[in-house]
């Protein structure tokens, strides 16, 4: 692993620290800084020319600051002749935006890709994109892990009596069913929907969650509207606890404070977004080893696929 050299960018240091710590490596040098009028400036201190680089970034909010931060670190990488740059996006911002759904929008997720490889990287290493498809936007390999062999051991561990995989809708049908497969457990869905156009939208649960644990799984929490919407309507159906899980918590605005005052009795999150001071409601679980052996097996060029699983 000599000639493996891993650079932090700011928005996940901690994370960063943990997968160099795995790797037995120590994070490159580089420094970060901003000009008065607030432009990003980056130089990398350290030799990186034929060296196999990795900048560890997540394009979390703040997104913009944190996405150019990452292209200006691959620019300067380039520059100075590495032999392959890996961009390491742990929580890959601007997913969301993947297709036009509304006539004369944008379609962000393939702008960001082609901003990503002209800046320099030679390879994506991500987890859990809210669109999958996202791969198909890049003309480099793209590497997607998933986080959930790291949750489904901690629910595993917890030895639920009688456990269920809840979807918070029908769009995250397919992960639910992945985990219910996995844990194993069985299989419920929340589906929102109006039974006419003068009523309010009704939160409908489609399977049985009565005297059973539900557990909601899905790849982001932002506002928590969802989330908490779907735990209410699994405690009416009957079910005696439900706990909350996802790879990526984005919590804008007042998610926090909404989700600890919530019908949730724990909300298991990673730390591929950065967070201090979360209520004990939430629990942490890292990514880093997942990540690290990935950027090891990429170094080492052996095969990754056995992770994707």
């Amino acid at each position: 692993m000599d000639s493996c050299l891993i650079f932090s960018g700011n928005s996940n240091i901690p994370l960063s620290q943990k997968i160099a710590k795995y790797l037995g490596k120590e994070l490159s040098p580089i420094n970060i800084y901003r000009f008065k009028d607030g432009e990003i400036c980056v130089k990398i201190e350290e030799n990186v020319r034929g060296k196999d680089v990795f900048i560890i970034q997540s394009t979390c909010p703040p997104v913009n600051e944190n996405l150019m931060e990452l292209l200006i670190t691959l620019d300067a990488l380039k520059r100075a002749s590495p032999r392959r740059i890996t961009a390491v996006i742990p929580y890959y911002g601007y997913a969301r935006q993947d297709r036009k759904d509304q006539p004369r929008v944008p379609i962000t997720a393939k702008l960001v890709a082609n901003l990503l490889v002209t800046a320099g990287a030679n390879r994506i290493l991500t987890m859990d994109l809210h669109a999958p498809q996202l791969q198909g936007f890049f003309d480099i390999p793209v590497d997607h892990l998933f986080a959930a062999p790291v949750i489904i051991e901690y629910l595993r561990n917890k030895k639920f009596k009688k456990p269920v995989i809840v979807a918070p809708d029908v769009g995250g049908v397919k992960m639910a069913r992945a985990f219910a497969k996995r844990l194993p457990a069985e299989l419920a869905i929340v589906d929102k929907r109006r039974d006419s156009p003068e009523k309010v939208e009704m939160m409908h649960v489609i399977g049985d969650v009565k005297d059973c644990e539900a557990i909601i799984v899905d790849d982001i929490i932002s506002t928590g509207n969802t989330m908490i919407e779907a735990a209410e309507a699994l405690i009416k159906n009957g079910a005696t606890k439900v706990y909350g899980s996802c790879t990526h918590a984005v919590l804008a605005g007042d998610a926090i404070d909404k989700l600890k005052n919530s019908v949730f009795e724990e909300i298991i999150i990673t730390d591929t977004i950065h967070h201090s001071n979360l209520p004990p409601i939430f629990k942490i679980l890292s990514v880093s080893e997942l990540l690290g052996e990935a950027i090891k097996r990429i170094h080492l060029e052996t095969s990754v696929s056995s992770l994707f699983i």
